[in-house]
Order: C-alpha cells, then sequence, then structure tokens
C-alpha cells in the first residue's frame, strides 16, 4: 500500500489575528509545520499550535523564514548567509522553547517527548523557493538544520538542489515535498504567486493532483505537462481560499484511493 503524509503551514496568526483555521487543519494533516515568529506565528499562536498539534498527535515542524512580517515571508531577501543561519537559528529556538513550555506544563513532558516536540525544519515562502538555487543561503539552513539535528522538508522534482548538496555535505537527510494547491512549471518549480493560476483552490482538481503525485509520482504542470516528483509529503498551505475543504477532498482522496495517511516521520 502505498503512503504519504499530508501537511500544512500553521500557526502563522499575530497579536489574535488567525491566517488558517489552524483547530480543524489539525484534524486533518498528519505534520504541521509552525510558524516561529519571522514572518508570522508570534508567542499565544505559537503555544496555540503546538497545544493543538500535539493534543491531535500531529508531528510539529519549526517554519522559519526572511525576518519579513509585513510581506508574510513571500518577497526574496539578499541575506547574508551568516546573519540567516542566526536568524533561523533563533526562529527554530523560540518553536523549541514553546515545545518545552507546553509539553512540560501542560502534558508533563519535555523536549524529547513525542508529541510536542520539533521533528524537522521547513523554511517557509521566499527561503523555501530561494535555497532551490542559492548555495550561500541553503549552506544557512542546512548549518541549522545540522545543529538541531533536523531533517529538511523541501521540494521534491529538482535535480541537484542547493539545499540537496548543502545537506549532503552536513549529512542532513532531505525530505521531499510537493504542493497540491500550486502550480508547477516545466523545471519542477513552483510558478510564482503573483502569475495567474499559481494558487488551486479547486478541491476536485486539487484531491486528483494528490492522488496521482502519491500513486504515479508526477504532478501536472502549468503548460500542461507533467513532471516527476519523488515526494514523501504533500502540503496544502493552511492559506489558500478554502483551505480546510481542499485538505479534506485530499485526505478523503487517499482514503479512496487505499493509499495509507501517515508521517513521513511515523516512529511507529
Amino acid at each position: 500500500m502505498p503512503a504519504i503524509d499530508l501537511n500544512s503551514d500553521l500557526g502563522e496568526g499575530w497579536r489574535g489575528v488567525a491566517v488558517a483555521d489552524d483547530e480543524a487543519m489539525l484534524r486533518i494533516v498528519t505534520s504541521a509545520n509552525l510558524a516561529c515568529g519571522a514572518h508570522g506565528g508570534d508567542a499565544d499562536a505559537r503555544r496555540t499550535a503546538v497545544r493543538g498539534a500535539a493534543a491531535a498527535g500531529v508531528v510539529i515542524g519549526a517554519h522559519p523564514s526572511y525576518v519579513d512580517r509585513d510581506g508574510f515571508g513571500r518577497r526574496a531577501m539578499d541575506v547574508a548567509g551568516p546573519v540567516l543561519e542566526r536568524q533561523i537559528r533563533e526562529q527554530v529556538e523560540a518553536l523549541l522553547d514553546t515545545c518545552d513550555a507546553v509539553g512540560g506544563a501542560e502534558l508533563g513532558v519535555g523536549r524529547g517527548a513525542a508529541g510536542a516536540r520539533v521533528r524537522y525544519l521547513k523554511p517557509h515562502g521566499a527561503l523555501y523557493s530561494r535555497i532551490v538555487h542559492d548555495a550561500d543561503q541553503a549552506d544557512a539552513v542546512a548549518r541549522v538544520a545540522a545543529a538541531f539535528d533536523l531533517p529538511v522538508l523541501s521540494l521534491a522534482g529538482v535535480s541537484g538542489s542547493a539545499i540537496q548538496r548543502a545537506c549532503d555535505r552536513r549529512f542532513v537527510d532531505v525530505i521531499g515535498e510537493a504542493f497540491a494547491d500550486r502550480a508547477y512549471a516545466p523545471d519542477g518549480t513552483l510558478v510564482p504567486r503573483t502569475t495567474p493560476g499559481a494558487v488551486i483552490d479547486d478541491p476536485e482538481r486539487v484531491r486528483a493532483r494528490a492522488v496521482r503525485l502519491a500513486r504515479e509520482g508526477v504532478i501536472d504542470t502549468i503548460d500542461g505537462g507533467t513532471v516527476r516528483v519523488d515526494a514523501r509529503s504533500v502540503c496544502v498551505h493552511g492559506d489558500t481560499p478554502g483551505a480546510v475543504g481542499l485538505a479534506q477532498s485530499v485526505r478523503r482522496g487517499f482514503t479512496e484511493a487505499g493509499i495509507d495517511v501517515r508521517p513521513f516521520l511515523d516512529d511507529r
């Protein structure tokens, strides 16, 4: 039976304003990429997201970004490697501290226990796209991942990416990820959000794309072709219009197709 992880970017609220319906999404996904305060996710949002993920049995990943709250981390930024490394490290530490606080005070467990702990790292937004090609920024991400012994969730389908090379040098595992709700270019990269049709919000289309990916290892491209994508996890963005319905449709499609939905880091 084929298996796939279903993840979403969550915990991105700020000053009481929610970005996604985290509570509903955590009932659907198997892994959650939690914002760490740079593009979204203040202390209250982090605490709520960690608490919800732990209670739902959803695996937690750190979702650091450029320090760009005004642009929601979706603007490319020229940041020197050492500076970027420090920024990412501080974000991961903030989420680790939240996991410590929630785990110790509310769940009776600490950082090393299942439930309230960070298990992987997935860069957010423009940083995620930049490290496909930018060796300096990719190495900054890989250095942080190595320091915390975390695998990196990164874009599948791009051969010889900068982040893959950087992680290989530092013995960091890279987990391939695909996107059910984003359009693909023929080279396996994501079409920029400014391009018409870049975000896909049709539940039936999103479900069909995700199921085909899990079964055949391919996804359709914006020009009508396909690209091979070896992914162990599929993302539905929490802030895509109708995200809960999209995620439900994908999860239902997997079940109907006989695909086992489980965390890519499942240690059962």
